[in-house]
Formats: structure tokens, sequence, C-alpha cells
């Protein structure tokens, strides 16, 4: 991001995690794309972490966090501790690296940080890709522990609808938004709820780097997403809504929640509202 950013840098350059990677400070680089794509290149050193150890699924319900025993094993496997500085990127606009984040930030590790724009912008930038395997780290002791301050579930939504400070945000397509692309037993989204489709905040051209911060700013004030409020975002299963979680991070939000689960959770539900 190129401008407007107030809030802790998430969304980090080429150069900048090359400098990190002559840091004092212990660097874990992980690459969450898929593993055709990982052995063809990745950044030298990034070891590669498969999407279903950051989420876990209850059909029909995917997407939500896994239980802090699986956390503290793959934390500990990276061989991550509280001073580790965490970087991560995929070949997926970085919904994967975006959800990796969240679940840190969730366990209160914030020392963390996604290559803008993955492995495309590292080459662009001069710099090589590796095929070499990476050595197995030293194994931690990592306690992950899960707090619900970065969080929403059903409950906490349903005690906030019409809440005037409370704005959720969905970032799915405004097809899945309208109830028109139908993924869950219902289609349709939370009352209330404005539709900032994820997709906007990337530059095509630059492997789907975010767009500058202040056009990003603009358009979501333009939504009522403002940072005085306490956002919600969600999209079918927190993937691609954890990149937007992020994104909120760096523009300088701070009342911020993810919805694990997402809509896979809502929609599936009969239960709960729904409007389209």
């Amino acid at each position: 991001m190129s401008d407007g950013a107030s809030g802790r840098e998430v969304f980090i350059s080429a150069e900048q995690l090359r400098g990190d990677m002559d840091s004092a400070q212990p660097l874990c680089i992980i690459d969450l794309s898929k593993p055709e794509v990982y052995a063809a290149g990745h950044v030298p050193g990034a070891l590669p972490v498969a999407e279903n150890r950051v989420v876990a699924t209850r059909k029909p319900v995917g997407g939500l966090l896994p239980a802090d025993p699986d956390l503290t094993t793959l934390f500990s496997e990276l061989g991550i501790t509280a001073e580790t500085r965490v970087v991560a990127y995929d070949d997926q606009g970085n919904s994967r690296s975006g959800r990796l984040l969240w679940t840190l930030e969730v366990i209160g590790h914030n020392q963390a940080a996604i290559l803008d724009g993955g492995l495309g912008a590292w080459r662009d930038a001069g710099f090589i890709a590796s095929r070499d395997p990476v050595p197995v780290p030293a194994v931690s002791q990592y306690p992950a522990r899960a707090r619900p301050e970065a969080q929403a579930g059903k409950e906490w939504i349903l005690d906030h609808l019409g809440d005037p400070g409370v704005v959720f945000v969905d970032v799915r397509t405004p097809e899945e938004y309208r109830g028109e692309d139908v993924r869950s037993a219902r289609g349709g989204h939370i009352p209330g709820a404005v539709n900032y489709n994820w997709l906007l905040s990337q530059d095509p051209a630059r492997h789907r780097a975010l767009r500058p911060g202040r056009e990003l700013r603009a358009e979501l004030e333009a939504l009522g997403v403002t940072a005085d409020k306490q956002i919600v975002v969600y999209c079918q299963t927190h993937m691609r809504s954890s990149h937007t979680f992020l994104l909120l991070r760096q523009l300088g939000f701070e009342h911020l929640r993810g919805y694990p689960g997402a809509w896979s959770d809502w929609g599936n539900d009969p239960g709960m509202p729904v409007e389209t």
C-alpha cells in the first residue's frame, strides 16, 4: 500500500522482506501456496504450510478456528516463539496468508506481515525464487490460546444487529451478497451488512497487491465503514474477509472482529435472519 496507511504495517514490500532477512530478529517465512506452486519456486527459506492447517471444518460449516492444541502444534512445528516475526504469502491473492495472520492476531501474536503481491512482487523486485528444500526448523514450545477480542460469533452478531456503532462488512461478490450465487443452504447476507468485494482492494496489474490506501479509505467511508465504529468482516468461510480485516488494521482501524465460519455458518442455520 503506497499511501493512506496509519495503522500497524501489515502488508510489506519485497524489499522490506529482504531487509527482514538480514535482521537479528528471528524470522519465519510461510508459503501457503498450492504444493505444486511452492515446488516451482518460493521465497528462499519459506516453509510450506497447507491451508487445512489454519482452518477447521465441521460440515456444512468451514473456515472455523482450529482448536488451541492444533494451533500450538502448528506454530511449534514452525519453530515460532513470541519473539519471531512471521511473514506469509500465497498464490490466492493472500487470502490464505491473511487467514494465517488473523489467526496469529487471535492468539495475540502481532509481529506478523503479508508479502504484498506475493511471489510475483518478490520476483519483480529482482530477487530469486528458490526450488531448494528448506530445512525443518527446530521445534519450539508455542502455547496458542485463542482470545475472543478479534472474533464475532452468531450470538455476538445477533446481539448487535441494528447497533449504530457496529458495521457488518460482507466482502463476498455482489452476487453472493444479493443471494444470487448461493453457496450455503440459503443465500443473502446478514441484515444491515454493507458489501465491499475484497477484490476491489487489489491491483491486478501488480500481482494483486493493495491499491493506494487513500483510495481504499474513501471507498470504505462511503459505505459507512469508519474507524470510530466496531467493524465485523465476513465472507463465505472467513478467508477473503481475513485479508480485509488486515487491510483495515493497516488503515488504522482498531475495533475489528472477524467471523470464523462466516456465511457457511450463518447461511446454513435456519434460525438466523437473512436479507437479500
